[in-house]
């Protein structure tokens, strides 16, 4: 059942930088305090008040235990069904401590240490960190010059990495980190038919879909078909702020349910309750913040292309269609192959250096919109003086 929202105002306006730079997490903390961070993804934005006033009532309580039962699997459906028309049983979910985890873990469990893992680069740096611990060889399948899937690397990378006769797992972000590209239903379709033609299994990170922007249209990658033996991971973790309570929900295709039981994924199964607590009270009783909050992003990546017109016009962007995280092709600028470093120490701007997402990514700087329009300003302004 939805619940009635009500009208918010913009999360990111009016924001006071000195109460920000009190922040202990790292997106603050880090730098100095001539530094304005915009690099990892962290909103500067306060908390929506349903989530405060369900952690603080757990906490006059004492309910501080261990969690129990479907809440966090049936907030998380309600919200698929209402947005994206989507519907999926709760037994075949399992908390999990966060969504790299649930990727860790169930990879652990559908798959043999011969096993590779196929990722599409540029891309989230813990994919590459995942296959690492776990012991497994890379296979890539680049984007394509607009940041899409291309289907022909696509299949490419799904016959080098079956070759062997282990089969592989494919990692895919959905929408896409750090590119903001929201995969179409057309193109999560090529993926399930080749995994399927390959004997492959997919694993897609869903942390960034609820950030979707008004002019694109998610699609969860469990609903296309041909998606059944695979999963899914999401987390009201990047929608609402909530990376400080670890937990999200792992969730299987149709024929995948059994994998859940394995010993590996009830390893990963240690989300917190208050965790819990919180981002199931974000799906259900914060939708009026998340829309307020997109409102922001989206008025801020308009933003950002005006700025940088202004300030750095070499510089090539394209808004993001999903996220709060700006792609910038920095090479036209001619400052090196990781501009983040030159912005960092002649400007004083903190950005994430494109090259940590793969060798598509160097020249590439990711930039965070989730901030105010005046930081935002602040920072592209101080970036020009790279031009000097």
């Amino acid at each position: 059942m939805s619940v009635r929202q009500n009208v918010v105002a913009n999360p990111f306006a009016d924001l006071d930088i000195t109460r920000l730079r009190r922040h202990t997490g790292a997106k603050w903390a880090v730098y100095p305090d001539d530094v304005l961070p915009l690099w990892v993804a962290e909103m500067d934005a306060d908390i929506a008040r349903p989530i405060i006033d369900a952690v603080q009532e757990a906490l006059e309580l004492g309910d501080t235990g261990y969690p129990f039962g479907p809440r966090y699997a049936e907030a998380v459906a309600s919200f698929a069904s209402d947005r994206w028309g989507w519907s999926f049983e709760s037994d075949r979910t399992a908390n999990v401590t966060d969504v790299m985890t649930g990727i860790r873990e169930v990879t652990r469990a559908i798959s043999d240490q011969e096993t590779p893992i196929i990722i599409t680069p540029p891309v989230y740096p813990p994919f590459v960190g995942t296959a690492n611990t776990l012991s497994r060889d890379i296979v890539t399948a680049p984007l394509d010059a607009a940041g899409r899937i291309d289907p022909e690397s696509l299949e490419a990378a799904f016959k080098e990495a079956t070759a062997r006769g282990h089969g592989a797992v494919m990692i895919l972000s959905n929408p896409h980190n750090p590119t903001g590209t929201v995969h179409t239903r057309e193109e999560l379709e090529t993926v399930a038919k080749l995994a399927r033609q390959y004997g492959a299994r997919v694993i897609s990170d869903e942390i960034h879909s609820t950030l979707v922007m008004p002019t694109s249209t998610f699609t969860p990658y469990l609903s296309v078909a041909g998606s059944e033996r695979d999963f899914a991971v999401v987390s009201a973790s990047k929608g609402w702020n909530l990376a400080g309570f670890k937990a999200a929900l792992l969730i299987a295709g149709a024929d995948a349910a059994e994998d859940l039981k394995s010993q590996a994924v009830r390893g990963g199964g240690h989300a917190g309750h208050i965790g819990i607590i919180a981002h199931s009270t974000a799906f259900t009783q914060a939708r009026d913040w998340l829309d307020a909050a997109v409102a922001g992003i989206d008025s801020n990546r308009t933003l950002l292309a005006d700025l940088l017109e202004t300030y750095l016009p070499d510089a090539v962007y394209q808004p993001p269609e999903g996220s709060y995280l700006a792609w910038i092709d920095c090479r036209p600028l001619g400052i090196g192959d990781d501009p983040s470093a030159v912005f960092l120490e002649k400007c004083r701007v903190a950005l994430n250096s494109g090259s940590t997402f793969g060798e598509e990514g160097v020249g590439f700087v990711r930039l965070n919109l989730a901030t105010s329009a005046a930081i935002l300003e602040e920072a592209v302004q101080r970036m020009g003086a790279v031009r000097k």
